[in-house]
Parts: C-alpha cells; sequence; structure tokens
C-alpha cells in the first residue's frame, strides 16, 4: 500500500549522518514524488542524501506560501497507483510549524498510509533543552508586528505561563531576534525564565535559560543570522 511520506531536513549547515538516520535514505531513494515547500531547495537536499540521484526523473508539488491549495488533493493522485509520496519543507519536520499539514489532512481523509520519518525538531529540542515544564507546552509561531500587540500578547501568554504552569514557546525573523529579546526583558517579570535556543544542531549552538532578572545583566550573542526558539515559562 501506497504511503505519504512525512520526510525532515537539517535545521542548518549540519552534516545529515548527525540528525538523520540511514533509514530515512533508503526512503527517499524509493520515492519519484515530492510535494515541497521550495523546489530549488528540495533538490539540493535531495543531492545530500545521495550524489548519484538523477533529479531529473523525479517529480516536484510545490506546497509553499505562495501554492494553490486546491491543487493539494491532485498531487496524492499517483498514490492510487501504488506509488509513495515524500513531504519536505525548508527545515526541520513537515507539517509542525511548517507547511504540510494540508497534505496530511487530504491523505488522512482519503485513508492513505501517513508515515512520519525520525529528524530534528527546533520545537521538541528547545523544550528538551530548556528547563522548562516539557509536559505541557505551546507553540505559537511569530509574535503580531505592531510592538503594542505584541507586548499586550506577551502578557497574556505569559499569564497563561503561570496559571497553567505551561512553556510558551514562539519564534521570530533572525534578524529582529535581538529586538525581540530587548521587547521580552522590558515587558516579562524578573521572575519569568526564559530560554534562547539558538541554531540547534548546528556548529553555533547556543541554549541559555535564565529569568528575566538574569538576563537583563547578561549580553545576548548577535543572533541576527541565526535561526532561534524563544521559551519562556513560571
Amino acid at each position: 500500500m501506497a504511503a505519504l511520506y512525512l520526510i525532515p531536513v537539517e535545521l542548518g549547515e549540519t552534516p545529515q549522518e548527525r540528525v538523520l538516520p540511514p533509514y530515512n535514505r533508503d526512503v527517499i531513494l524509493g520515492i519519484r514524488h515530492f510535494i515541497v515547500e521550495d523546489i530549488r531547495s528540495a533538490r539540493r537536499f535531495l543531492r545530500r542524501v545521495d550524489r548519484g540521484i538523477n533529479i531529473d526523473e523525479l517529480s516536484f508539488y510545490p506546497m509553499g506560501k505562495h501554492a494553490d491549495v486546491s491543487l493539494f488533493a491532485s498531487y496524492l493522485k499517483v498514490m492510487e497507483k501504488g506509488e509513495d509520496v515524500g513531504v519536505i519543507s525548508e527545515a526541520g519536520c513537515p507539517a509542525v510549524a511548517d507547511p504540510g499539514a494540508d497534505v496530511v489532512a487530504i491523505a488522512q481523509r482519503k485513508g492513505y498510509r501517513v508515515i512520519p520519518l525520525v529528524g530534528p525538531s527546533s520545537m521538541i529540542m528547545a523544550v528538551m533543552a530548556s528547563g522548562l515544564n516539557g509536559q505541557s507546552f505551546a507553540f505559537h509561531g511569530y509574535l503580531p508586528k505592531d510592538s503594542t500587540d505584541s507586548i499586550k500578547r506577551l502578557k497574556q501568554l505569559e499569564e497563561r505561563a503561570v496559571r497553567e504552569h505551561e512553556t510558551q514557546l514562539f519564534i521570530e525573523t533572525p534578524y529582529r531576534n535581538q529586538k525581540l529579546f530587548a521587547m521580552l526583558c522590558q515587558t516579562l517579570r524578573p521572575q519569568t525564565r526564559l530560554c534562547i535556543a539558538a541554531g540547534l544542531t548546528t556548529d553555533d549552538e547556543w541554549i541559555h535559560t535564565h529569568t528575566i532578572s538574569e538576563w537583563r545583566h547578561l549580553n545576548l550573542p548577535d543572533l541576527s543570522k541565526t535561526p532561534a526558539i524563544f521559551l519562556f515559562g513560571s
């Protein structure tokens, strides 16, 4: 029976053997149809999996920001013929804080097998290393663009963290990381614990947790080009 494979990729400039099991390569080499966030980066990823792979024999279907969602169901038509399909997003695991969920939902409704492969998840790894509550946590994506709205949202999430003892996770575009850090230090309570997990799995990996009071006396390294997860809790 054909399957929809959810294929993780590296989080950064990391050797694949450090973060992806050999089994993934075996699965990937048996797939000829890929639903991808970005075709160019997906092709580069597949060449890293195996330099001898014949890219021109493969079919790619877009699911990125500007893709036509109404076409997603048609991407899975080949599964009716017994052919497997792979889903590849830009970084980490597909369908978790990344495109792919809509494709998976269609596959589930049609009764197709959906198989997630093992790979790095920045959210899970950040929670693991933070020392914050790993029993209950919530990922919120990006904060509002307007600074006033962002401050209001942060205060709401802090109340939720205290009330429910729930770790709050969110991200920002790297070039705005420093500005977000300053906002967190100005907005959150002194006793709130904040973790910054940047460059996960790469040589530049940097993970630290302190109270806001402690962070106010520390210098943050330049994270303007480094993807980071921000987490806080009571």
